[in-house]
Parts: structure tokens; sequence; C-alpha cells
């Protein structure tokens, strides 16, 4: 603190007062420098904020050609891929144009003009929507401006000579080319005015100073940055120019932030010698009174007591006397106080062993007392056979009691856990002899499980087996499997034989009932019917078969051995495999529904010669009205088949109701009269469900109307006409 020590109470005042005002010229001085470190701090994080966006945008250029801005870029491309259209189909216009490179004079002030329009977008008539409702929903994080190119582009007079318009070069394989040539004609029609008489005479003018003017008031020049400063340049599809200036702006950047660092790293130097001088004025501050630090005067004092303790000492002999013999009892005190401690020790170790085999012995006899009298006489002979295996040459006491228990324990564990592999061995053989047995003969076992606990059940087979003889019983188990399952497969075979004939039956009359029907002039349709060659169900049909032959075959080992494993291959399926089950009863469904075993399709006759005019595989391929007209023709002779009716019958008592929902709502008029002659012709009791627009059709075929009405959903309204009343009302209405 540059103060000489203090003497006195007054020099030491004099020096806390000096300290005070020391201290505050320091917090001063401080309170400055954090100023500046604060004001340091900020141009720094500015300066590495604007060096890491220039390295962004370097890095984005020199992967590109384009000078568009890369804020620009993420826009468009977070635009492009929403609507799922690639970048390129969004261009900026910038991206688009350039200066000719003989006009370089010129380059900087048509930038400025240019630079708006350079960074719109440009949008074709087949984008517009998607973008404009994408732009209308997106917080863009930035500012766009896009135009919607029309593909009629409205005629234009070229401009001057001077014009900027000559001096701009467009793309020539853009598809905007001749819009954006449309746009500089009209819009930056600037006359390009080397000499100021020039640019005072023109409406629209410009400088290679960038002074602009717009009309005949408004004038413009911008020189926040310089017109030569090509790292803001946005035109062209040549950026090699603006990287190199971006470098050079980004070295400058990094050298101010650099500057930054070293200026902040100053202050914190000056901050660290200024926090050093306040605590050392705080710690002097800290003495208030000259009296805690005099340590002359207790030292005088000190140092005259000494000197009387040394003149009492050397001038006293009984003094020495007593001293000596203080010094020789002392010595026998602390003998003395080593063997009593010694032997306290010792009491205490003997006292402790004493302790603890009170305690274990209390503890076997509570053991031992809870214990039976049967279980005494079990347990003790047992551990007194197994003592000299698990402890030999060790002498029981209750003092190594407790730590050869534990012994013996873990050697009792260890002969446990080797019996218990032991019989976890023969188990697992077990086992795994029981499921192979099972393997071997599942049917028979399959309510038993491979465990222990069914040893009983295995136990009562063995038996069972041994008792009956069933080997003996071979002959008779051929004869029922002859006689009985195979019988069984055989009536199987049958009634699915018997169901495609009904099948076969049923398609001859309803060909029958097509038959009485013309489906065009001179023609008539019939169903015809032939073999599916699904390979499921082809197999399955073979496997059925093969059931089934050699059934008289006299060799009977060979019979049973086929057979056998043929029928349980079908039944297995029909029951559903383990982890298949799903499988095979859907396989179970579709090669039983005799129905699958056909492919139906129809065939247009001549009926004079009964050859064949059209073939329908399907209805692919066919117009609307000629599917509906099939479909109609099919369910008519369906219907007749389904009552048992007669073509012409024209006196019936039987109930032939039959109602159709949405009915003709789709289909053509014609093919509409088509189905309804059809069902008049089987003199049906009909109800048709339909829209009103065939009602001018189904009118001709009905004898009543229902109309339905259903006010806002909530209240349904039925009025029900003859067809006279509908047809008079309808007259009347106009």
């Amino acid at each position: 603190m540059n103060l000489s020590p203090a003497n006195n109470s007054d020099h030491f005042l004099d020096n806390r007062q000096q300290a005070t005002l020391k201290q505050q010229a320091i917090e001063t001085k401080q309170a400055k420098i954090d100023q500046q470190k604060i004001e340091v701090t900020i141009a720094s994080n500015e300066f590495d904020g604007q060096s890491k966006a220039l390295d962004e945008e370097l890095r984005s250029l020199q992967a590109r050609q384009s000078n568009i801005p890369l804020n620009n870029l993420r826009i468009r491309q977070q635009l492009a891929q929403t609507i799922g259209i690639a970048e390129d189909e969004l261009p900026f216009v910038g991206e688009l144009l350039k200066v000719d490179e003989t006009e370089q004079l010129w380059e900087g002030a048509i930038e400025r003009v240019m630079h708006t329009m350079a960074l719109s977008l440009l949008v074709s008539e087949a984008h517009y929507s998607k973008v404009a409702h994408y732009v209308e929903k997106t917080h863009l994080k930035g500012r766009l401006v896009y135009f919607r190119v029309q593909t009629k582009i409205e005629r234009f007079e070229t401009p001057v000579r001077e014009s900027l318009f000559h001096k701009i070069r467009i793309k020539t394989d853009s598809p905007f080319y001749e819009w954006l040539a449309q746009q500089i004609a009209v819009r930056f029609d600037y006359y390009c005015a080397e000499q100021l008489d020039d640019f005072r005479r023109q409406p629209k003018a410009v400088t290679q100073q960038g002074q602009i003017k717009s009309g005949q008031s408004r004038h413009e020049k911008d020189d926040r940055h310089s017109i030569h400063d090509r790292s803001r340049f946005v035109l062209g599809w040549d950026n090699k120019a603006k990287i190199k200036a971006l470098k050079q702006t980004l070295i400058a950047v990094q050298r101010k932030g650099a500057d930054c660092l070293t200026q902040r790293k100053v202050l914190d130097q000056h901050l660290q010698v200024l926090r050093q001088q306040r605590d050392k004025a705080r710690d002097l501050l800290n003495v208030e009174h000259y009296d805690s630090i005099d340590w002359q005067a207790i030292s005088v004092k000190i140092e005259r007591l000494l000197t009387e303790k040394d003149q009492i000492e050397n001038n006293s002999n009984i003094l020495k006397d007593l001293q000596t013999q203080l010094s020789e009892n002392l010595q026998q005190v602390l003998a003395q106080e080593e063997k009593i401690a010694s032997s306290t020790k010792e009491g205490g170790k003997v006292e402790a062993l004493l302790g603890a085999a009170s305690n274990l012995l209390a503890v076997s006899e509570k053991t031992v007392l809870q214990l039976s009298s049967d279980e005494q006489a079990f347990s003790f002979p047992r551990l007194s056979k197994i003592q000299p295996q698990a402890l030999p040459n060790i002498t029981i006491t209750i003092i190594n009691s407790d730590e050869k228990r534990t012994v013996m324990r873990k050697w009792i564990q260890a002969t446990l856990d080797a019996q218990k592999s032991k019989y976890q061995r023969l188990s697992e053989k077990i086992v795994r002899q029981m499921q192979q047995y099972k393997d071997k003969y599942p049917q028979e076992t399959r309510e038993v499980n491979a465990a222990l606990e069914s040893a009983f059940e295995f136990g009562d087979m063995l038996e069972k087996l041994s008792n009956e003889d069933l080997p003996r019983h071979e002959k008779r188990f051929h004869q029922m499997l002859k006689e009985g399952t195979i019988q069984k497969i055989a009536m199987f075979q049958a009634n699915l034989d018997k169901e495609r004939q009904e099948i076969e039956d049923k398609l001859t009359k309803i060909n029958r009932s097509l038959n009485a029907i013309d489906y065009n002039t001179g023609t008539y349709i019939t169903l015809i019917s032939e073999r599916n060659i699904d390979g499921e169900i082809r197999a399955f049909q073979q496997d059925l078969r093969a059931c089934l032959s050699d059934v008289l075959s006299n060799e009977t080992e060979l019979y049973d051995e086929n057979k056998f494993h043929q029928v349980k291959k079908l039944i297995d399926r029909f029951s559903g495999r383990e982890g298949k089950t799903d499988e095979d009863k859907k396989w179970t469904l579709k090669v039983t529904d005799v129905r699958n075993w056909f492919v139906f399709s129809a065939s247009e006759r001549w009926r004079e010669d009964d050859k064949e005019k059209e073939y329908y595989s399907d209805s692919a391929g066919k117009s609307g009205g000629q599917k509906e007209k099939l479909a109609y023709t099919i369910l008519a002779s369906a219907l007749a088949y389904q009552f048992g009716l007669e073509w012409g019958e024209t006196k019936s008592k039987s109930f032939r109701f039959v109602m159709i929902d949405e009915a003709f709502g789709r289909g053509s008029d014609e093919s509409a009269r088509y189905g309804l002659e059809l069902f008049s012709k089987l003199n049906l009791q009909l109800l048709i469900v339909t829209p009103l627009q065939k009602i001018h059709v189904i009118e001709n075929y009905v004898q009543s109307v229902n109309y339905v009405h259903n006010d806002g959903g909530k209240n349904s309204m039925l009025r029900n006409l003859t067809i006279k009343q509908y047809r008079k009302e309808k007259a009347a209405k106009g």
C-alpha cells in the first residue's frame, strides 16, 4: 500500500485514513474497468456471431454457383421440401440474371437497382396455389418476395441501347426467360447515365455511383455499404468474386474479434491487480486499534519476566533438589501406569473370551432345547458320523464351535449341491426320455406332460401296455383302420362329390332360366363352370384320392404304413398343426368349400346355331352398361331358381318379395330398363329403394311411390302415393 510502518497511535491513524482513500480510488477504477470489459465482451460476441455467419455463408457458397444469401436459400429449401418439388423449380431471379462481362463498371449500380428483385422467387402457375398456402401457414423466419409467373406474356418494346436492359444477361435455358425479359424492360428500364446532365434529363436513370432516379421527383442513393462491396452482390451464376470478398471480410472480422479478446485479457489483468490492492486495504483497515499491533511493549515485558525467572532458578539449591525429585517421581509414576494398563488390557481380553463363550453356550443350549427328542436322537448321531469327514483331526470346543460350524455347513452344502446336481442330471435324462416317447407316440401322450410329476402316469401307461399286451391286437388295429377310418374318409369324399354335383345341377337349372332370357337380339347367356387350377385345392384333391387308392390291396404292412400317414397328414391339417393353427384353419375353409373348386364364366351364344358370340371370364374390360346388363341377367335367373319360378307364369299364389337397395343409382337408363323388364317377366313383388335421379325410368314399372324427407337430420317424414297420384301431381307442377 506504499505506507510506512506505524510507530505510534498518531502514525497508525494517519495510515488508516490514507488506506480508506486508496480503497475508494481502487473501487472507482474497478467499476470503470468492469464497464469497459462489458463493452468489449459485447463487441467480441458480435464479431464472433458475424464470423460464424460469414463462415457458414462461405461454406454454402463453395458448394454452389449462385450468389443468393444462405438464409434465403433455407427458406426456399423448406418450402420446396414441404410441397414436394425440386428447388430448381422455384428459382431466385438472381440465379437467372448476371451483369454482362463488358459492363463491369456498371455492376455495383445494377446490383443496387436489382437487389430486391434478385432475391425474389419465381413461381409457375402449376405450383402457385401450394406455395401461397405454405407461405400463409408458415412462419418463414425471414422475408420472402415471390412472383406468380403466368404463361401468357404481354408484348413489350425493346428499350433504348443505353438502358439497363442491355447490360443484363438472362439464362437462355430458363423457362422464365421471356417473363424476365418483359419485367426488366418494363420495370427496370433505367437509363444508364454516364453524364449527370443525362441523369437529370431522363425520367428513370441510374449513375455508376449508384444514384437512382425513379421519376421526376424521387431520387435515392444508399452509401451504407461500398458500391463495390462484392460480398453483397446477388446476381449471376459465378460466385468466385463473392467468395473472395467474403473471405477478406471474414479475416477482418476475426482480427477485430481477436483484438477484443486481447483487450479483455488486459482488462482482466488490471482487475486482478486492483482486487489484490483492494483486499490489502481491507486487511489493513481490519486493525482498528494501535494496541492490537504494539508488539514492542509486550516483548519488553516478556524479556523482563524471563530474566527474573532465570535469576531465581540459578540462586536456589533447594529448588534444584525439588526439581530432581519431581523428575524421578514422575518416571516411577509413568512406569506403574504402564503396568496397570497392560494388566487391564489382558484382563479385558480374558473377560471378552469368557463372555463370548458364555453367549455361545447359552445360544447352543437354547438351540438344543428347541429340538424335539426325536430330532436330537436323529441329528446328533448324524453330525457325529459326518464330523470326521467334514473336520478331520479337529476337536470341537466352545471357543472354536462357531468357526467350525461354518466349515461344516459349507461341507454339508457342497455335498448337497453335488447330490442335487446328480439328481438334476438324472431328472433331465428322465424328462428327455419322456419327451422322446411323446414325440414317438403323440396321440397316446397328448394329455401327459414330459415332467417328473407325470412319472406315475407314464408308469400307468407301461403297466397298461404290459397287462393288455397291445402288440397282440395289431391285426385288429389294422382291420379297424381299414374298415373305420378309411370308410369315413370315403364318406367324406362322397359328401364333397355330392356338393360338387349339386352345384353343377343348380348351374344347369340356372342356365335353363338364362336360356329363356333374350340377352341381346338373337342371343342368350349360359354360365360355364371349369375346374379351379389353384395349387392348394388340386393338392388336397390328390391327397384325398391317394388315401382311398389301393383299398382292396392285400399288402397289409405297406397299406398300413402309407395310408396311416396319408390320413394322418390330412387330419393334422384339419385339426391345426402346432404353430400353424390360423394357416391350417384358412386352408381347411378353402379346400373343403366345394364352391372354390370351380371357376365360373359366362358365354353369350346365338340362338340360331348355338355358336359363341362373346366370352366373359370376368367383367374387366367391359363398359359400365355391359357389366350392369350381365349382372341383371344373372341376378334374374338366380331369383328364378331361388323361388322356383317359370318364365311367362302370370298367376301364382307364391310369395316372391325382393327388395333392392340403392337400385339403378349409378347405371344408365337403358340398363335400368333392361333389369326392370326382367323382374317384370318374373312377376316379382318388388320394393326398390333408390335416389330420385332414376324415378323417370322406374315409375313405369311400379304401382306406388313413397317419398322420404329428413328435415335437418332430426325430423323424418314419409308420403305414400299411388303411381296415378304421383303422375297427376307431377303434371300439375309442370
